[in-house]
């Protein structure tokens, strides 16, 4: 009541404001345009639009665009590498005050363990993090995950404020096919009112029928602009993705349009530490937007409101009363230049403000034996290959001719490389799916990782079995991470000792050891122009087509089967 009464009265300006922005260029995302105008705020809430100049503090806007606080439809923080505080520090500097987030990452390693420490992770930091309820843990039945989840084990989570749905329910054929734990986990969710994010790539128009029908709201996997319009005319949200990994802004905006947009939000799903820093996060798919033609109110609009109203958080989103004074003042909105970002009416220090819980809670996540055998023979003339298309997470089935051999190790003027996925969540399995992966460039050498979606097993690339097997050692050593190995020594390593995803070390050193392994990778004879790290940690993911390896096999997922790699003639 008495907070209520004080906003009012500072509206019809009888109390002190505690902020003004005096002369701001506001940008309405109502109505696309914009206007000069003072912005009154009190109680971290805005409250006055007109002329105010009574305030406790006053910023002089004159010249300046003032935008709402920008939103992060769809994100996995864990992708960062770095835990939620240092994450927000990033993400805040190019004016993101709120993210969708959905911790399926660690959730698939440690299970509901891993979510409640992202919850009390970034329960205390200037960045909102909002939650999803992570519905694919694992992914599919077709790979060993760290946990498995179930519909009861999610509803516990629906009670926390900051989870505000059901995360990306990729296992589509469980849903078009209404296996029973796939309905349960979709039925608790409608019975709460939860959002139900999606991840249908290249779904028919008959499945996204059934998929739709299901409740599935969004989708952030469209690869071409057929398939947004597709959605859109279903109703449903689309999530225009700009990552590290996956780059689909460019080819999507075609679709863009005063009609549709209000169902149209942006995202960038994955994307590492060094390319938040340097490169942006959502400020950085405005720029792609405008750039390609997209009116820039309509890009800021598509980066706020858009996606408070997808996922129902009615208090943000716009620079209007009543709504939250998250703000961005920018010196140019083609560019996107960023001169300060506000919070809840307070100027935003760029630096990590949470204390952590401590990594050890979470204990140690590899769990690989002493020795690995990589030994993969070739029994037939022709084998059946997975190749990377660069910027993309699909990837093609090629067929190749080779030469029988009792071990295949990799062969460098085909462009060919061992890939190996080994299960490091229980003592007791061991199991290893081998591939022969075709496009990466790889000369020599070996890169190993604990990020490997979404189950998170040990993957490595090698060109021979000696420096697979120390990039994997290497990695227990480190309790999870990324290695590069050549000629039987490690010559770069990030330490992600949280889940084998995240840590805790200060940024400026994630940073250098990026930089490092990146330098590495050049020792190994890479020269491609996309994220060797990302696509890699991608080729596990048994839900994206066409083919995906994990160990259990080498899998065809628009079959939704395994594969043999050695093709009969």
């Amino acid at each position: 009541m008495q907070a209520l009464t004080k906003q009012i009265h500072v509206a019809m300006k009888q109390e002190q404001a505690d902020l003004i922005f005096q002369q701001a260029t506001i940008v309405d995302v109502f109505t696309l345009t914009s206007y000069v105008s003072d912005v009154a705020i009190v109680d971290g809430k805005i409250v006055g639009i007109g002329t105010y100049t009574d305030a406790k503090q006053v910023v002089n806007a004159s010249g300046k665009y003032l935008i709402p606080g920008l939103i992060d439809a769809h994100v996995h923080l864990e992708s960062s590498l770095v835990t939620p505080s240092k994450f927000a520090s990033l993400s805040l500097r190019h004016g993101v005050t709120s993210v969708i987030s959905d911790p399926h990452e660690i959730a698939n390693v440690q299970g509901m363990q891993g979510i409640d420490y992202m919850l009390k992770a970034s329960e205390d930091i200037v960045l909102d993090v909002f939650v999803m309820a992570s519905s694919c843990v694992p992914s599919t039945a077709f790979e060993t995950s760290g946990a498995i989840l179930t519909a009861t084990d999610l509803e516990a989570l629906y009670a926390h404020p900051r989870v505000l749905g059901l995360a990306e329910m990729m296992n589509y054929p469980g849903v078009l096919n209404a296996e029973t734990d796939v309905v349960e986990k979709l039925v608790a969710a409608k019975q709460h009112g939860k959002v139900i994010d999606g991840h249908g790539p290249g779904l028919s128009e008959a499945q996204m029928n059934g998929y739709i029908t299901a409740g599935v709201m969004t989708d952030h996997e469209c690869e071409h602009h057929e398939e947004v319009l597709m959605r859109l005319r279903r109703g449903m949200y689309v999530l225009m993705r700009e990552g590290t990994a996956a780059k689909n802004l460019k080819e999507l905006l075609s679709e863009v349009n005063l009609a549709n947009n209000t169902r149209i939000c942006l995202c960038t799903d994955d994307k590492h530490l060094d390319d938040l820093l340097h490169e942006g996060s959502i400020d950085n798919a405005i720029r792609i937007a405008i750039s390609a033609g997209v009116d820039p109110y309509l890009a800021v609009r598509m980066a706020t409101l858009n996606s408070a109203q997808c996922y129902r958080l009615y208090d943000r989103g716009a620079i209007a009363p009543g709504y939250i004074a998250d703000c961005v003042l920018v010196n140019d909105l083609v560019t996107m230049d960023i001169e300060a970002v506000y919070k809840k009416g307070v100027y935003v220090e760029y630096e990590p403000l949470a204390k952590q819980p401590t990594p050890e809670t979470l204990g140690n996540s590899i769990h690989i034996a002493d020795e690995l055998s990589f030994e993969f023979p070739i029994t037939a003339t022709c084998v059946r290959a997975i190749e990377i298309i660069p910027n993309h997470l699909q990837t093609n089935e090629v067929i190749i001719p080779i030469k029988p051999t009792v071990n295949f190790s990799g062969d460098s003027a085909q462009d060919l490389a061992k890939l190996a996925v080994v299960e490091r969540h229980h003592k007791n399995d061991y199991s290893i799916g081998l591939a022969i992966l075709k496009g990466f460039g790889l000369k020599k050498g070996a890169i190993a990782t604990t990020i490997a979606h979404d189950s998170h097993n040990l993957m490595i690339l090698g060109m021979n079995d000696t420096d697979m097997q120390l990039a994997a050692q290497t990695i227990r050593t480190l309790n999870g991470g990324i290695v590069i190995v050549a000629d039987g020594e490690v010559v770069a390593t990030l330490q992600l000792e949280i889940a084998g995803l995240i840590t805790d070390r200060a940024i400026e050193q994630v940073l250098t050891d990026l930089e490092q392994l990146h330098t590495a990778l050049h020792t190994l004879g890479f020269t491609g122009d996309f994220n060797p790290f990302l696509t890699l940690s991608f080729l596990s993911l048994p839900v994206i087509p066409k083919l995906k390896l994990t160990n259990k096999g080498l899998f065809d997922v628009e079959q939704f089967q395994f594969v043999p790699t050695n093709i009969l003639n």
